[in-house]
Formats: C-alpha cells, structure tokens, sequence
C-alpha cells in the first residue's frame, strides 16, 4: 500500500496542525494505521495507532489528550489532529500501515511507510 502524507507545517506553541495521509486501493480498511515522528538526532518514536475495525485508538502518554488519530475507511485516510502543539513536538511525521488487526507501538511491525512531513512548533 502508498501512503501520501500531508498537512505538515509551522505552528506556534498552543496552536494546532492536522495532518493526513491517503492510502488509494481497497485494502485500507484491513490495516492498522499507524503515525510515528522522528525529530533530530533521535530515533522515530511511536504517536498514535487506531486499530481497523472498531478504531479503538492508542497514544504515546507524551501526546494523550492533545493529538487525536481518526480514520475515514471510505475515503482511504487516516488524520492526525495535533492540538495544543509544544516545541517539543517538532520532527518529521510519518503515517504507516500494519497488516493484520492488532495495534503496535513498534516501527518494525509496520511495514509500509510515508515519506514524512515535517511538523515545526516555535516557542
């Protein structure tokens, strides 16, 4: 499956950014979809995950409660609607998909990637 991310930009701290990610083709109902960030100099980290079926959602405690992760199954699409933005927010965002049901926190059990869209918080 291709994943075509978008939404990025800068954002001021307490502002907000939505971020989406297309997933063209009859199969994006079967998967977990995933969003992850990587700032500088850091290893990509898990944000948020919601599962294909009853989209039961999963968050990193760092963004629960600000950022929440919804899917749109007719029109292929995942979003991330980041709220009460922080500086320390910033990196490359990245949508991923998962087959199978179960959510993951892990970057190796997605194995289907975005190309990353960089989200800027000021301070």
């Amino acid at each position: 499956v291709q994943l075509q991310a978008s939404g990025g930009g800068l954002a001021q701290a307490g502002g907000s950014l939505r971020l989406s990610c297309a997933a063209p083709g009859r199969t994006f109902i079967t998967y977990v979809m995933g969003w992850f960030r990587q700032a500088p100099g850091k290893e990509r980290e898990f944000v948020a995950s919601i599962e294909r079926s009853f989209g039961t959602t999963y968050y990193a405690d760092s963004v629960k409660g600000r950022f929440t992760i919804s899917r749109d199954n007719a029109k292929n699409t995942v979003y991330l609607e980041m709220n009460s933005l922080k500086p320390e927010d910033t990196a490359v965002y990245y949508c991923a998909a998962r087959s199978g049901s179960a959510h993951s926190t892990s970057v190796s059990e997605y194995g289907y990637w975005g190309q990353g869209t960089q989200v800027t918080v000021s301070s």
